[in-house]
């Protein structure tokens, strides 16, 4: 049995946690670690994506829109699909905790610690361009790779921001309807598929993760509305990060309570109303529960001050490019152009990095599209769309930022693939400037 790697505290902690199952658990890593995907629903429905990739996609219990994948697949990221946002490779057990959100079209949802962005992307789906998400990470480098990962999966209504979880929710006091805590801990539910993560391991880091997690809770319980929903989870088995940290919060806040629901995945845990997964119940390892925060009192109205700009330029570049006007407000900050969504607090001060589409830079007398515009909207938004065949050697091309042949199409034109956008090109003379990211292009 391959455990060698695994240290002797964590072995005894997994025992207590476990227990009957224990020796089966070991077991497990001899196996090889569970792979999945989630689709996204902006862009593309799971019966065409099933259509569309040539590996078979197993449907798991944990989410609606979530499948295993064959854990032999290599190249999925460079998959044309994958570039245009069709789907997210998201661990099975990890798409878990937003199926307890119970995501409503028009809500408001603050995803708390939500890089790399998996959770974010669902959350997305599931509002289907309604409401608004706030998506906050506190590492800045991490920040960037969210946003990035969020324009890739066409996101509209939403915010993201690189800031701590006290100053934000301070900011936001009762201005969500729900929030997801997907908590920084201490990770050994990655020990399976990464041994080396195992190293960073020790109790007195599953102590310190203890603390930070309450510390999460406490700050994202103000920015909660009354009758409002807390999602808490980790990818981690420790009893002391989970139980232990839900217990103390409640303790500690009278006002929340563990919502019981009936799970269709995972194991109970001793702690009614929490569900454990582990490898023994088909996902490398998740805990989570649903908290509820008492009374019944609407979210706070958003406060910003729109300043309704009018500016020929943009105006003009909507009308060139757009069959379908895009709905929000047209903001201009500096030289730049944003299409921000309805009923948004105040920003500042809350490390905000990006609030809905940008929609490009101005120029001297011109527009410079951005490619976030372009992935944001479907086909049938756009009066030039240049759609290709998932074969098309176009694609291909695209992706490692050549030009490529656009037929009859001129000026700024979307290029979709198999009818999801992926990115924009500018076309004159049958030939299609390449407008795709450096940072994104294959090498």
């Amino acid at each position: 049995m391959n455990i060698d790697f695994l240290k002797q505290d964590f072995l005894e902690d997994a025992k207590s946690v476990f227990g009957s199952d224990y020796e089966a658990f070991l077991e497990t890593f001899n196996e090889k670690p569970y792979r999945g995907i989630s689709v996204n629903t902006l862009k593309i429905t799971a019966e065409r994506l099933k259509e569309l990739l040539v590996y078979k996609l197993e449907k798991t219990p944990m989410y609606k829109n979530g499948y295993y994948i064959d854990s032999e697949i290599e190249g999925l990221g460079n998959n044309p699909l994958h570039h245009a946002g069709a789907f997210y490779v998201q661990e099975p057990s990890a798409s878990a905790p937003v199926s307890l959100l119970d995501v409503q079209e028009g809500e408001r949802i603050l995803d708390l610690c939500s890089a790399p962005g998996g959770k974010s992307s669902q959350i997305l789906a599931l509002l289907n361009n309604t409401g608004l998400l706030w998506s906050n990470e506190y590492v800045k480098s991490r920040s960037q790779i969210l946003l990035s990962n969020l324009e890739r999966m066409g996101a509209r209504n939403f915010v993201v921001s690189n800031c701590s979880a006290d100053t934000l929710c301070d900011g936001l006091e009762g201005f969500f309807d729900k929030i997801l805590v997907d908590a920084p801990c201490s990770g050994e539910g990655m020990f399976r598929k990464n041994h080396d993560a195992s190293d960073e391991w020790s109790r007195d880091n599953v102590k310190l993760c203890a603390e930070r997690q309450l510390f999460i809770l406490e700050s994202a319980s103000k920015a909660l509305r009354a009758g409002g929903m807390l999602v808490y989870s980790t990818c981690t088995f420790s009893y002391e990060e989970n139980e232990g940290v839900v217990s103390e919060f409640l303790k500690r806040n009278e006002d929340f309570a563990i919502d019981e629901i009936e799970y269709s995945f995972g194991r109970k845990s001793d702690l009614k109303g929490c569900v454990r997964i582990s490898p023994l119940e088909g996902g490398e390892g998740q805990f989570m529960v649903r908290l509820r925060k008492s009374g019944n009192e609407p979210a706070c109205d958003g406060d910003y001050k729109f300043n309704n700009n009018e500016n020929k330029l943009v105006s003009g570049f909507i009308d060139e490019v757009f069959s379908i006007k895009p709905s929000g407000n047209i903001e201009i900050i500096g030289d730049r152009a944003y299409i921000f969504p309805e009923n948004l607090p105040k920003l500042n001060g809350l490390g905000v990095i990006r609030a809905g589409v940008f929609l490009g830079e101005i120029k001297k007398n011109r527009i410079e599209p951005a490619h976030a515009l372009f992935s944001a909207y479907t086909k049938e938004y756009f009066k030039n769309v240049l759609n290709l065949k998932l074969n098309d050697e176009r694609v291909e091309k695209f992706l490692s930022g050549e030009e490529i042949d656009c037929e009859n199409q001129k000026g700024y034109t979307l290029l979709a693939v198999e009818g999801v956008s992926l990115g924009f090109g500018k076309c004159s003379n049958g030939r299609m400037k390449n407008k795709y990211p450096k940072g994104l292009r294959r090498v």
